[in-house]
């Protein structure tokens, strides 16, 4: 019994170190659902991380617990996630069900996958993910991100300074990467000013700031561009009009110094941005408005 609990502990190491290596190098930062449902390891064999019927809970029979779940904005359950900690309704079925292993990777402190949903068949990793409380009344487990927030009680409220760190960690593991995902996964990995196609390369840049009136992590507030065009755009080196043309400041214009400036910066003024191939996810022009007025007044 004890070999069988070790060869378990293996396995779900292998393949949780395999799925975290693959977050890191996935430059969109999201994952296809059909590599989800035939992930492949290192010795060259392959693993299911999700349910097949794309249930919230996947429980592999060789495991003692849970090994993942799924989150979604369009889902058919009441989830929701406050202050650093997610409610995740059980999966409804036969009494006990799927959520018997989900409440054993509680019992022994297992984390697990999340893989949440950004877009149609599209999720992002997150992990890891602990199980911390489970209320059978209710039919609801309490999940946190971080070991801090796991060992404080989720019945109690949390004071002004543990919420604000909860707040901070859900923007930085669950909001921002997936606002680089959309974004990412939007633009096809292309910058929307030169065009450059290396995601490692790019960065998912917010029009109105986070934290500012509109500055909401959607798709129609960012735009994907390189490190050079971003870090201009934050400067107000580089503008965008609310009709999709990019524009460099004047003096940078003026100045002569090398090929960089030449081709990366000044050829670009006046060329049309790279779209989104779905209108919907295309910048709002009340919002390069907003941000291009603030470039010219620089």
């Amino acid at each position: 019994m004890a070999g069988d609990r070790i060869a378990e502990e293996r396995l779900r190491r292998e393949v949780i170190a395999a799925a975290v290596q693959r977050r890191a190098d996935d430059l969109g930062g999201y994952l296809p659902w059909t590599e989800l449902t035939d992930f492949p390891l290192p010795d060259g064999t392959s693993v299911r991380l999700v349910d097949p019927g794309r249930g919230g809970i996947w429980n592999p029979k060789d495991l003692v617990a849970t090994l993942s779940i799924l989150t979604s904005p369009d889902g058919p359950y009441a989830d929701r996630e406050t202050d650093g900690f997610l409610t995740y309704s059980y999966q409804s079925g036969p009494d006990g069900g799927k959520n018997l292993k989900l409440r054993a990777a509680m019992e022994h402190r297992l984390p697990v996958l999340r893989f949440d949903k950004i877009a149609k068949a599209t999720y992002q990793l997150i992990y890891p993910v602990f199980v911390v409380g489970d209320n059978p009344i209710a039919r609801e487990f309490t999940l946190t991100l971080d070991e801090v927030l796991r060992a404080l009680p989720s019945s109690q409220p949390l004071s002004p300074i543990e919420k604000a760190y909860a707040q901070r960690l859900v923007s930085q593991r669950v909001h921002q990467p997936a606002f680089r995902a959309r974004v990412m996964l939007a633009y096809e990995g292309t910058c929307a000013v030169c065009t450059l196609k290396h995601p490692e390369l790019l960065d998912a840049a917010h029009i109105i700031e986070d934290g500012n009136e509109g500055g909401d992590p959607v798709v129609t507030n960012g735009l994907s561009l390189c490190k050079i065009h971003h870090a201009a755009y934050d400067r107000s080196l580089l503008g965008i009009t609310p009709d999709y043309e990019v524009r460099i400041n004047q003096r940078l214009l003026n100045e002569i110094d090398g090929p960089m400036l030449r081709h990366g910066l000044q050829e670009m003024h006046g060329r049309a941005l790279t779209l989104p191939r779905v209108e919907a996810d295309r910048p709002d022009p009340g919002r390069l408005s907003t941000r291009f007025n603030a470039f010219i007044a620089v």
